[in-house]
């Protein structure tokens, strides 16, 4: 079965994100694997390419205001993420254990493919921007630093892994790099199958 080598990424110069025992030490690449046939909503295991387990995420759909609720490997409780409603864009933000809004990420129209704009603060105060472009439909983005236009985390798939057309499972390989906080960027990817998964994901 062939692969696709995943990419290399520059290490970021400084950390960035909200969860720092996240904060990726080297490269890494993630598997985000969906569940099939889950009836609460989609669902992912997510693990290092070593196969290490790092997240778990379960969707809740029969909630009033749907949810990916979003936890360690351990089953402990990070931040769940919800869409905003009445927005002219579509808008996912994360919530943390006390209702604190974490994070934001909105959807901006393009021609072809999609973009996010993923804001929060850092651990360390700063102001964050990510933007996030790619073709979903190939199931191909990256994700880079809005200020210096550094990536920092490609979206990549096996498109020729038939098991997965055949079931309906999706994987999504995701490379981070160094300095660079895996769970916001795994937020990203969920806020990205949560658009993917609307009615009208074809507009904004």
């Amino acid at each position: 079965m062939p692969h696709h080598p995943p990419p290399q990424l520059t290490p970021f110069p400084r950390p960035i994100g909200v969860f720092t025992p996240f904060v990726a030490n080297q490269s890494e690449t993630l598997i985000l694997k969906e569940k099939v046939l889950s009836l609460s909503g989609n669902s992912f295991d997510i693990a290092l390419a070593s196969g290490q387990p790092l997240f778990k995420v379960k969707g809740e759909s029969f909630s009033l205001s749907h949810r990916m609720i979003v936890s360690d490997a351990a089953g402990n409780f990070l931040f769940c993420i919800r869409k905003k409603h009445f927005k002219l864009h579509s808008t996912y933000y994360a919530e943390g254990a006390n209702g604190e809004e974490i994070f934001e990420v909105q959807s901006k129209f393009k021609l072809a493919g999609s973009k996010f704009i993923g804001s929060f603060t850092s651990a360390t105060g700063q102001k964050e921007e990510l933007t996030m472009k790619g073709d979903w439909s190939d199931t191909t983005a990256e994700i880079t630093d809005e200020a210096s236009g550094q990536p920092v985390a490609a979206i990549y798939r096996d498109r020729w892994n038939a098991r997965e057309w055949l079931g309906g499972q999706q994987t999504y390989n995701v490379t981070i790099a160094p300095n660079v906080d895996m769970a916001i960027i795994v937020a990203m990817c969920i806020c990205l199958d949560m658009k993917r998964n609307e009615p009208t994901s074809s507009g904004a």
